[in-house]
């Protein structure tokens, strides 16, 4: 890893106003006080409106960049970032554009053969009746552009797809309907481009929903995985090839469902995941024998580009 010393003054933004601002501001604490040990002149920065001028009023050398969802994973930072001229952690803005649109990363993973679950897109109720009849039940329902499962749910019926569309359309105009894959939830987290070892969640909820994700104490982590180990390299493989798709780079976490006949269904790539005690990418890390504060550092070589790991 790099010296400390080599990265100069460094930002880390948090907060924000989107809707993930809390899990947000948890993980940019866990980053600062990991960069901070490790001796990087680390600064936290809640990011406003304002955050270009604060950046250049502090003679930013580099960013750490740990917002979640709109207005700071899906691009939008990041172009603000490459106009004030500084180099900023993970992927640039088409892939943090592109991971952010679960359309959009639905079409081209179809485009080039990654296999993602059936799916149709509704903007208003009328949509929902054919949706239905084509899809079947149960589906999952989530906003468009959307982090965190927010705003995400399963509907086994009628009534319910009604009221998650409803539910989703608060968050965002599109809205996504997926057909249900039985299997196993499994994730993939991504570092300087090496997969690290995969995860395997369980959870006694419907699915690994926000509760499942950052409160609950129920959700079970599995990692050693338990797949074969070349399954596993196959599986590591073809989620790299998911996440370079969408032009993404530095570091993420690539999510699939692994059916009972071993074949995976990529669900989406974030581009920022959670940094906190709930977070699957540090755990993937520790497994790999990388603590936090190595992590954390190892995320910031890639404010200057790919590193080999």
């Amino acid at each position: 890893m790099s010296a400390p010393g080599e990265f100069g003054r460094v930002a880390v933004l948090m907060g924000g106003d989107s809707p993930e601002r809390d899990v947000s501001l948890r993980s940019g604490a866990a980053v600062l006080a990991a960069l901070l040990g490790a001796g990087v002149d680390a600064h936290g920065i809640d990011v406003g409106a304002d955050v270009l001028e604060r950046l250049a009023g502090g003679r930013y050398a580099r960013a750490w960049v740990a917002l979640h969802g709109a207005g700071g994973e899906d691009g939008t930072l990041q172009g603000a970032l490459e106009t004030g001229g500084i180099p900023y952690t993970g992927s640039g803005v088409l892939g943090s554009a592109l991971a952010m649109d679960k359309l959009r990363t639905k079409q081209l993973w179809q485009a080039v053969g990654v296999s993602t679950a059936p799916f149709r897109v509704a903007r208003v109720a009328a949509d929902l009746a054919p949706i239905a009849t084509e899809l079947g039940f149960p589906v999952f329902v989530k906003p468009n552009s959307a982090g965190s499962s927010i705003g995400v749910n399963r509907a086994d019926d009628a009534a319910a797809l009604q009221l998650a569309f409803a539910e989703a359309l608060q968050v965002d105009r599109e809205v996504l309907v997926e057909q249900f894959i039985e299997g196993q939830e499994m994730t993939a987290a991504v570092l300087q481009g090496r997969a690290l070892p995969l995860i395997r969640l369980e959870t006694p909820r419907n699915f690994y929903d926000y509760v499942a994700k950052y409160e609950a104490d129920s959700t079970r982590y599995h990692c050693p995985c338990g797949l074969a180990g070349p399954l596993e390299s196959e599986l590591q493989a073809e989620a790299l090839r998911a996440f370079s798709a969408l032009a993404c780079s530095g570091w993420g976490r690539v999510d699939f469902i692994l059916d009972a006949q071993q074949r995976p269904y990529f669900l989406e790539v974030n581009t920022i995941p959670g940094m906190t005690d709930h977070s699957l990418v540090p755990m993937a890390a520790q497994a790999a024998g990388i603590d936090f504060a190595a992590l954390v550092v190892r995320i910031l070589e890639t404010s200057r580009g790919e590193m080999p790991s």
